[in-house]
Parts: structure tokens; C-alpha cells; sequence
């Protein structure tokens, strides 16, 4: 197919990522975050190209943007296009570029948000206003939601808008947003793009321990820390048992045939050996999880406090709930409490379907080496939160990226970046996905 990205949308997603990243947007957490200075500029693009955005609060400052692009098939289900506008905490101290900067180096936009995701943001933008430059309405209608706050709990972005503004996502059926579609280097010259059709859901954890206060000299058989390590050292020590969901499956069953191998999905650890690298985009996703992240106990020394608490980050398949919750009772015992801190529902999409199938043909038509191969996602998404409204989420942020580059690393960590060379990918991928879906 002949090129229909003109030559200002690929400069534009260069600009607008730089821009959107010199917007600070962290996320601390328990609201310490302001969002309304990029939904500001995301909303300015948009009027730019005659796209009419909506600018929606909760909580002051905490903006988010939603607008509609009428498609060409009214009778066909509407594409829920979204990515969020926080990002995640940056100590400038240990980048080699301020986290801020939105610099461009060497073919490169640096900074924190360049991949997680105000690379996918800037290319939504950079495609639609390409539209409008040429005229071009999309089959579906096409629902852009710019969100805040999805790196904290969501309140005052998706599950706000999803369970206030429901009307606004009015015949959406299916949704697109971040963590696939990217390449992965196997190490052997193949090139993997993984399309997510699942994730894991989410359980964020509160545990508390409850025992006589004393002070630290006496023996003290009801002590609350003891109680809580014990049950802590059970947790993360646990050894959680293999369970394959069908998206798990398809990509277990894709990947064997990629290799050649044949597919024995009675024997999964011998088929992960089989697979090397690549076995990478499924091992994480074969089990339910449970990582203890915090303790809080104690004010002094020499006292033994009545109460001690501890944050677990738990995380479970589709279908996979109810067994985490009783195995959570079981480690924890009859001396240990424990409460959801945050909890969101686990993702299941058809990797038979026609939209993956676009995606899927997308990605070839400009990766034409590149395997795809579908995947779940250990972690989570705002289409969590936009499945309330019915909404099948996949994740499509599509990225040609070098080997050597660790996609993973970037997510929260330092010295995040992105090629230009893939925002330019990711803008051709998106929009021909985008007008035929």
C-alpha cells in the first residue's frame, strides 16, 4: 500500500512526544498530581484539526480530554482509542538527560513519559490531524480519551469517566492502548511484535497484624511483627501453580510454530527452554503473583508494637481470583489480616478477531520480517477500568525498535527513551490499522 502518512504527521509525533514530556505530569500518588497543563495542550491539538475535545474533572487539575471522530459506517461498533497523561516519579540525579527535557538526541526523544505514554498520546494526535489535513474519515467511529491518574488508581481518570461519562463512549465495543505491538529481538535474528489481548488482574494489597504491645525486654509470645514477617516469608516464598488462559495458549502455540517446535502444552517449562528469549513474553503471565512491597511497624526500639502492616503487590489471571483470594487466607492465617488496597478485574480479548486481525495485518504491511504473536500483560492498563462500559481491550502501541533496545527497562525506569525512527512506525502502523478497522 502506497505511504498516506504525509510528511508532517511524522514530524509532528516527534514534537508533540518532546512537548507532552516537558509537561510534567508525575504521579506521586494519593493525588499529588496535576495533569491539566497536557490535557490542555492535547486538547488544543485536537480543536486544531476541527476535532471538538471535551475537558473532564473530578478533582481539580486531575483533567482528562475526550473527543470523537466520526467514522464513514455508523452501523459499525466505535474504536475506543486512549493513553494516558501521568507518568510515573523521575529523580533527575540519576538520568544522563533531565527526565524533563523532552531532548532530542541522536535520533532519540529522551525523558520520562517517552515510552509510558506519551509516545502513544502524541502519535493518537499526529494521526488524526493527518486526517484532517487530508480529508480522511475513518470506517469506525474513533473515541480519543487522553486520561490522568492511571498510574495511581484511576479514580480521577478512566474509572471517573467509564462510571460518570459513560455516554461519551456511547457504541464503543472494542478499545487500543499501550504495551504491544513493539519489537522484540529473540536474540537469533527474529523479530517478535506482540499484540496484548489479556492482563492480569489487579491486587494491591493491605496486610495487618495484631498482637500485645510490651516493651522489648519481656518475652512476648503475641507479637504483631513476628506474625506479619512469618506471613510475608510464606507469601513470597509461595510457589504459585500453572494455570494457561487461552490468550496465554495462543501465544504458547504461535511462538512453538515461529520455532518449529511442537507444541506440548502438557510439559510448559520444557517448551520455555525450547523457546529461549522469547519465552520472556509468556513466563509472566503463567501464574497467578504475589510480591511483598512494604512494611510499616514499630516507633521505637525497645517497644514491641501492638500492630504492624505490610503492602503486597498481587496480581491475577483471568479467572484466577477466586484461587488467589483463598490462597491469600491460607499464607496469611488466622493471625494476619488482609484487605484489597486497589483492586481491578483481570482482561481476556479473542485473539480471533477481526480488530486483532487488523492490528496483526498492520504491523506486517510495515514490519514485513516481523512475527506477531499474541500476549498477556502482567500488569494493567486503564482498559480495566473501561471495561465497566463493555469495552474489549487490547494493547496496539506500535514501535519498530533496534536490538539492543530493552523495551521493558524503559517502563518506570531510568533513562527512558524513544527512536524517532519508531514514533515515525508507530504513526504509519497506527494509521493503517486505524482506517480500516
Amino acid at each position: 500500500m502506497a505511504e498516506q502518512v504525509d510528511a508532517t504527521a511524522l514530524d509532528e509525533v516527534v514534537t508533540f512526544t518532546s512537548d507532552l514530556i516537558r509537561i510534567d505530569t508525575t504521579n506521586r500518588g494519593g493525588g499529588d498530581c496535576r495533569e491539566r497543563p497536557a490535557a490542555e495542550y492535547a486538547a488544543a491539538r485536537l480543536a486544531d484539526a476541527g476535532i471538538e475535545p471535551t475537558l473532564l474533572e473530578r478533582t481539580r487539575g486531575r483533567t482528562n480530554v475526550v473527543a470523537r471522530v466520526e467514522g464513514t459506517d455508523p452501523s459499525a461498533g466505535a474504536l475506543l482509542l486512549h493513553g494516558h497523561l501521568d507518568v510515573v516519579p523521575a529523580a533527575a540525579g540519576d538520568w544522563s538527560v533531565h527526565p524533563f527535557s523532552g531532548e532530542i538526541r541522536d535520533g532519540v526523544v529522551w525523558g520520562r513519559g517517552a515510552v509510558d505514554m506519551k509516545n502513544m498520546d502524541a502519535m493518537i494526535l499526529a494521526v488524526v490531524r493527518g486526517w484532517a489535513r487530508q480529508g480522511v474519515r475513518p470506517r469506525r467511529d474513533v473515541v480519543i480519551a487522553f486520561t490522568a491518574d492511571e498510574e495511581a488508581s484511576a479514580e480521577d481518570g478512566s474509572g471517573f469517566l467509564a462510571d460518570e461519562h459513560p455516554a461519551l463512549f456511547e457504541g464503543c465495543t472494542e478499545g487500543v492502548s499501550e504495551s504491544g505491538a513493539f519489537t522484540f529481538h529473540d536474540g537469533d535474528g527474529r523479530q517478535i511484535y506482540p499484540i496484548a489481548a489479556g492482563e492480569r488482574g489487579t491486587a494491591w494489597l493491605k496486610l495487618t497484624a495484631r498482637g500485645r504491645a510490651g516493651h522489648g525486654s519481656k518475652v512476648n509470645r503475641d507479637n504483631a511483627v513476628t506474625r506479619l514477617a512469618a506471613a510475608i516469608a510464606r507469601i513470597g516464598a509461595h510457589e504459585w501453580p500453572l494455570r494457561l488462559t487461552p490468550t496465554v495458549r495462543a501465544a504458547l502455540t504461535e511462538l512453538a510454530a515461529l520455532y518449529g517446535i511442537e507444541t506440548d502444552l502438557g510439559d510448559v517449562d520444557a517448551l520455555l527452554e525450547k523457546l529461549g528469549p522469547a519465552a520472556a513474553l509468556v513466563e509472566p503471565t503463567l501464574r497467578n503473583s504475589a510480591n511483598p512491597t512494604m512494611l510499616n511497624a514499630g516507633y521505637k526500639i525497645n517497644v514491641i508494637p501492638g500492630e504492624a502492616v505490610a503492602h503486597v503487590d498481587g496480581r491475577y489471571l483471568p479467572g484466577g481470583e477466586e484461587e488467589f483470594r483463598a490462597t491469600l487466607d491460607w499464607l496469611t492465617g488466622p493471625d494476619v489480616d488482609w484487605e484489597f488496597h486497589h483492586r481491578e478485574v483481570a482482561l481476556e480479548a479473542p485473539v480471533d478477531s477481526a480488530t486483532f486481525a487488523g492490528m496483526r495485518a498492520a504491523v506486517e504491511e510495515f514490519a514485513p520480517e516481523g512475527h506477531v504473536v499474541p500476549f498477556c500483560m502482567s500488569g494493567g492498563t486503564d482498559a480495566k477500568q473501561f471495561s465497566r462500559l463493555g469495552i474489549t481491550g487490547y494493547g496496539f502501541t506500535p514501535l519498530r525498535l533496534p536490538d539492543g533496545y530493552d523495551y521493558a527497562a524503559m517502563f518506570h525506569g531510568v533513562d527512558e527513551r524513544v527512536p524517532v525512527e519508531a514514533l515515525h512506525f508507530g504513526v504509519r502502523v497506527l494509521d493503517r490499522f486505524l482506517r480500516t478497522a
